[in-house]
């Protein structure tokens, strides 16, 4: 409910008077709601977002316009947009029934047109954004967006914002290289693991990180280091000598968080793998 006060002037020969100031009450009988599905983001999942319009009032609503920002933000004096909207994802239900697609400008700002609320009823549109390279990747970033609605009747803009954050995630891969690649008989061979992370969070012991291998020439002799620490046989990795089978003990290896970097003139983040690297050495 919003006040609005009217006051009227009377003119006659140079004068002018004022009437009384009159004060009266504009109820406004819709509403708007932005949610998401689901609370967090990743680079490798959909937003899904759901707009419900409600009508309190007698009489529809109709040629309503929603204009969803997609998270647009200001950034080197421009607007950056962290989502894209999903061509075709949209689905429009008028008191629950499905409606016909209605016009869809898939751009930034996202622009759906011909709305109709029902009087008594409500109106859902739910669609889908995927998160781009303007998304903030590091945990706890967050992407805020806005739905705006307009259109007849509406004296003001009604706007409904929906956050969701940047999802913990672990993303771990591994490669392998040796050193020397022709190795005479008792000579000596390095094996390294580069063990790469580009999630936003960390290894901890409870995620039981462990690399394992079965060496073929068995390897004699071994030493073992992690981020150039040595390992200790028994407490830092398990070796069967006669069957070439390597194991590092559980929750020994760690890998860092990969780190986000946001370029300062065309505001995409750069992901830089957290490393953390293993090394064995033998003869054979």
């Amino acid at each position: 409910m919003a006040a609005f006060y009217n006051t009227a002037t009377l003119s006659y020969r140079d004068t002018s008077t004022n009437s009384n100031t009159v004060e009266g009450q504009l109820v406004q009988v819709l509403a708007a709601e932005k949610t998401a599905v689901l609370p967090t983001y990743g680079s490798s999942n959909t937003v899904t977002y759901i707009v419900s319009i409600r009508n309190s009032g007698a009489a529809a609503y109709t040629g309503l316009t929603v204009t969803d920002d997609l998270g647009g933000y200001a950034f080197a004096g421009e607007t950056r947009v962290p989502l894209t909207y999903v061509e075709g994802s949209l689905k429009y239900y008028s008191n629950g029934t499905l409606q016909p697609a209605p016009a869809v400008t898939a751009g930034a700002p996202l622009v759906i047109g011909g709305i109709t609320v029902p009087a008594g009823g409500n109106a859902l549109l739910i669609y889908e954004a995927e998160p781009n390279g303007y998304a903030p990747p590091a945990a706890g970033g967050t992407i805020t967006n806005t739905a705006s609605i307009t259109g007849n009747g509406l004296t003001t803009p009604l706007t409904a914002q929906a956050t969701v954050a940047a999802g913990e995630t672990l993303r771990l891969s591994i490669s392998k290289c040796m050193s020397p690649t022709s190795v005479v008989e008792n000579g000596t061979v390095t094996y390294t693991f580069y063990l790469q992370n580009s999630g936003n969070t960390a290894t901890a012991a409870t995620d039981f990180v462990t690399v394992s291998d079965t060496f073929d020439p068995v390897l004699n002799g071994l030493t073992v280091t992690l981020d150039g620490t040595p390992l200790a046989p028994g407490t830092g990795y398990t070796y069967n000598a006669a069957t070439g089978e390597f194991a590092t003990a559980s929750g020994v290896i760690t890998v860092p968080a990969a780190t986000a970097v946001q370029d300062a003139e065309t505001g995409l983040w750069r992901i830089t793998p957290g490393v953390t690297k293993l090394v064995i050495t033998g003869t054979v």
